[in-house]
């Protein structure tokens, strides 16, 4: 069947070339006459014809676009681009996961900008499943060609990290899972469009979405001049039942069904799950929902312990250990994304790390969300417990304060802001000393602190102690410290007391 459809794009090409109908073959169905031209449509997907334009380095397609709705393939003489329903575009980059939104995306996309589609898969730490066959998934929707990128190590690095060594939480509970995965993922498709000539890229986002904003504002700022196709601003498809039914009209094979749908965004760092019965707040998660923590009533009986070893905010290695050892002993070397995924395990078992919210959603809605994030919440916790031995009272005030906006930026997809990026060299001041290790206990469901050590701790034994002994601290010079600091409070209530008289 291959060599036939090879046979036969050739045939229709030469056919192009001298102005004549292609011949037909056993493999089309359903003849269709255009103007003096007439040509039939293949069952499987046919790439587009190509031609450069004279006053253009890019390619454009001349003769072939696929019309879903009836497998129709428009020939048409000429070199000039024809283009699509909606438009011309030469190459588009599409954020491609081989899921239901995506898999009919990509001849949507050749059908209405008579375009090359090029496949964008972003290998952040969603597993294997999520990757597997991915290649003859999108060849088999009209792809010119997938390329997947492992972007686990940079992921966590040099996007997970800043935003745990800042504290960045978004409305008290969400740890930023999407949203920190959107900039990275941008940043190679506007990489990835560079190599291959492309002039636009096309995700797929709802419009009622915050994803759309994070993907945009990330092309924005890396290559304005790039066209951006979000088709479900454009089409007519109106809900996910919808694009199930679609699918299942042109045979695209994808990974939900009408029973059972649930929205669901995976990294090395988290897994959301939106939709379904999520969508009434009223209505509790199912347990076979969840795919990264074990159910809490069903976790081990016998707490276990972990040692996190923390430099300059930012976690190194860790090691799982017993209450009474002593704490600060040598760790095994780890990448970050190594360390991660191994915490996920570890707290997964223990049923660490669910979380379900209502947040407030960029464009303006609120949203129900439940997320599992099992390693990010015993290192957010780590992290947190660690400075309060090295940081003082006015720096931790404005970390925090500063956190929260910092949290709003990466939610809001302004990753490559140059506030963010200021506040950032400010969070990596102030975890200079932060380093050091903390012990938790993982226990059905809760992570707890049970100790903390570092070098540069602030904390003294000698000073907080009820004993005395060091000679630093006066117990007298609190009564003139109370007065002083009292003053305002003691003055106002003076004046009370005369007008009342």
């Amino acid at each position: 069947m291959a060599a036939a459809s090879a046979n036969s794009l050739s045939s229709l090409s030469r056919s192009i070339e001298l102005g004549v109908p292609p011949l037909t073959t056993g493999e089309y169905d359903g003849l269709r006459k255009i103007g003096r031209f007439s040509c039939k449509a293949p069952l499987t997907a046919l790439p587009c014809l190509h031609t450069s334009h004279p006053r253009s380095s890019r390619s454009f397609p001349i003769g072939a676009r696929a019309v879903l709705a009836d497998k129709e393939v428009k020939a048409s003489p000429g070199t000039k681009p024809e283009g699509g329903f909606r438009g011309t575009l030469g190459k588009v980059v599409l954020a491609y996961s081989g899921g239901l939104d995506t898999s009919v995306i990509v001849p949507w996309l050749r059908e209405n900008y008579g375009c090359e589609v090029f496949c964008f898969t972003a290998d952040v730490g969603q597993g294997d499943v999520e990757t597997d066959g991915l290649h003859e998934k999108a060849r088999a929707s009209g792809a010119t060609d997938l390329r997947i990128a492992d972007l686990k190590e940079e992921f966590v690095k040099d996007y997970i990290y800043p935003c745990l060594r800042a504290g960045a939480v978004y409305e008290r509970k969400y740890l930023l899972g999407t949203s920190m995965a959107r900039p990275i993922i941008a940043k190679a498709m506007v990489d990835y469009a560079r190599d291959v000539g492309a002039d636009a890229v096309a995700h797929g986002c709802t419009g009622k979405g915050n994803d759309q904003v994070r993907f945009e504002l990330t092309f924005f700022a890396l290559d304005p001049n790039l066209h951006i196709v979000a088709p479900w601003r454009e089409w007519d498809i109106r809900g996910r039942e919808d694009a199930i039914d679609y699918a299942k009209k042109h045979n695209i094979p994808v990974p939900v069904t009408k029973k059972s749908i649930y929205s669901r965004d995976r990294n090395l760092w988290h897994i959301s799950h939106e939709g379904d019965i999520l969508e009434d707040p009223i209505n509790e998660p199912k347990e076979d929902m969840f795919v990264m923590s074990k159910d809490p009533t069903q976790a081990p009986d016998t707490p276990e312990y972990v040692d996190i070893s923390i430099e300059k905010g930012l976690p190194v290695s860790f090691k799982v250990t017993q209450s009474g050892d002593p704490v600060g002993a040598e760790f095994e070397t780890m990448t970050p994304a190594t360390l991660l995924a191994k915490l996920n395990e570890l707290a997964g078992k223990h049923g660490i790390g669910r979380v379900d919210m209502v947040e407030n959603r960029l464009v303006g809605m609120k949203s129900r969300g439940v997320y599992e994030t099992p390693g990010g919440t015993i290192l957010t916790l780590a992290c947190r417990e660690l400075e309060s031995l090295t940081l003082d009272r006015e720096t931790m005030q404005v970390k925090d304060s500063l956190a929260l906006k910092y949290a709003e930026l990466v939610y809001a997809g302004r990753w490559f802001d140059p506030l963010r990026e200021s506040m950032d060299a400010f969070m990596e001041k102030v975890s200079e000393t932060t380093t050091g290790t903390v012990r938790l206990k993982l226990f059905k469901g809760s992570a707890t602190v049970a100790s903390r050590f570092s070098p540069f701790s602030l904390y003294r034994e000698d000073i907080s102690s009820f004993e005395e002994g060091s000679k630093i601290y006066n117990q007298a010079d609190a009564a003139g410290f109370i007065r002083l600091y009292g003053l305002p409070t003691r003055v106002r209530a003076l004046q009370k007391k005369k007008s009342d008289q």
